[in-house]
């Protein structure tokens, strides 16, 4: 009985996203009205108590399958920014076995480090530094044991990364680009000599210095891996070919004002973005960036699942292109393993990839995403959000955003206190800090 009745409440909910869209959206666009209603690499900021942030004191009828009311279920009780709140627990609706064909179940702990999660999506196919990567990763899980447990397992993790980085040097040398091997191979001296200095500091049982040696070695790791990648991997399609397109890496500093909170005045989050798996959503955000499309803008959502902003003034509910005087969008993009290039214009679902595995899922805390119209799959404009937690609803690597909204970065710096953020609090500004020469096709070059 309760599926039959969330079933018809999805069908309102549908109907009014259809019919009474109003002003602002969300991640499935924020549309308010229904009628059974009737009446959203270092850190760069100071700190006073050691964080890293500035403190001071008549709709057509429809039938819906078992598995479209599961979803229907999740979207409307968890999903659908600016509705009501629903007198209904998604833990009942997160145990129905209606949506376990659209979960991505995966062996093992899921990924949830934004570090790790860029490592894994870069486009490179080399086993010997994925050999070194993954003990030093693992470090993370050994601190967490309680005692001389944590560090003797560390030191196993530096033992076993350090045997694989002298096993197979030659191998990862030979993967990196030709381009760029100077380069890469001054790293990999880096990440010698450093893997040293960390196995010295487990033996010396400095605990408080292994995990920020270990940020230090990881993002030499990282460096190498980006360093194998040898050009753009794959053509985007024709039709999207003139857009504003980020073929490659990009970071991004998004400096935010803080109102009304006695504990935080103001925080810079590092954003990493990843043109390789949604080089046109990247791309069109760096270009709204490079406009100074955001800043100043306020934050429009902040309710404890998500933060949201990028609804400008006005009736549009996106970018309107000067060139154009239409709003700007881009196809939903989608990045799967497995796959040479994305999928475009289409949900994984709408693809009958249910158990499909992408390349940028919603598994960290500050997963970076566009907003859209539920019921339109290439809508995005300017809205974007940024998760903030798992639920019920979206465990990592098993949930229901994946595949349906582009993610395309994750914030890397200050990530936690995107959960102190509130509706009105105000982005400063949003600057590009590395990786501008990834952009290609920047309208905001342009004039107008």
């Amino acid at each position: 009985m309760s599926t039959i009745i969330s079933c018809n409440t999805y069908s309102c909910l549908a109907a009014s996203t259809r019919n009474n869209p109003t002003q602002g959206s969300s991640f499935v666009r924020t549309h308010r009205s229904c009628s059974w209603w009737n009446p959203k690499f270092l850190p760069k900021c100071t700190s006073h108590k050691h964080v890293h942030c500035q403190l001071q004191n008549g709709q057509e009828k429809r039938s819906f399958s078992l598995k479209e009311c599961a979803i229907s279920v999740a979207l409307a009780a968890g999903l659908i920014a600016g509705m009501p709140s629903l007198d209904w627990s998604p833990m009942a609706y997160a145990a129905n076995p209606a949506l376990s064909d659209l979960s991505v179940l995966i062996s093992g702990p899921p990924i949830k480090d934004p570090g790790a999660l860029l490592r894994y999506a870069l486009p490179i196919d080399n086993k010997a530094i994925r050999e070194v990567q993954k003990p030093l990763e693992d470090i993370t899980e050994s601190l967490k044991l309680a005692g001389v447990k944590a560090l003797d397992s560390a030191e196993r993790n530096v033992k076993q990364a350090s045997r694989s980085l002298k096993q197979g040097k030659s191998s990862i040398i030979s993967g990196l680009a030709e381009s760029k091997k100077d380069h890469g191979v001054e790293l990999l001296g880096k990440l010698e000599v450093g893997m040293e200095e960390l196995q010295q500091i487990v033996e010396d049982r400095n605990r408080d210095a292994v995990a920020p040696k270990q940020k230090e070695l990881l993002q030499y790791v990282g460096g190498v891996e980006e360093d194998m990648v040898d050009g753009f991997p794959f053509e985007v399609p024709e039709e999207y070919r003139s857009m504003p397109l980020l073929k490659g890496r990009a970071a991004v500093d998004m400096k935010v004002k803080v109102k009304d909170n006695p504990n935080l005045e103001e925080c810079v989050f590092h954003i990493v973005l990843d043109g390789y798996n949604s080089p046109v959503t990247a791309g069109n955000f760096v270009d709204l960036v490079q406009r100074r499309f955001y800043d100043g803008m306020e934050i429009q959502r902040a309710d404890g699942f998500v933060v949201q902003t990028g609804d400008p003034e006005g009736p549009a509910e996106g970018f309107i292109d000067p060139s154009t005087e239409k709003t700007r969008t881009i196809p939903l993009e989608i990045m799967v393993d497995g796959e040479k290039a994305p999928f475009y214009g289409e949900t994984l679902e709408e693809l009958g990839l249910y158990k499909a595995q992408t390349k940028l899922p919603f598994n960290a805390f500050g997963t970076m995403a566009m907003a859209r119209d539920e019921f339109e799959d290439n809508s995005a404009s300017s809205q974007i959000f940024w998760l903030l937690k798992e639920s019920e609803l979206t465990p990592s690597n098993a949930n229901i955003l994946d595949g349906r909204y582009a993610v395309f970065g994750y914030v890397t710096e200050n990530q936690d206190f995107l959960a102190d953020l509130k509706v009105g609090d105000v982005i400063e500004s949003i600057q590009v800090v590395s990786g501008l020469e990834n952009l290609v096709n920047p309208s905001y070059k342009i004039a107008g």
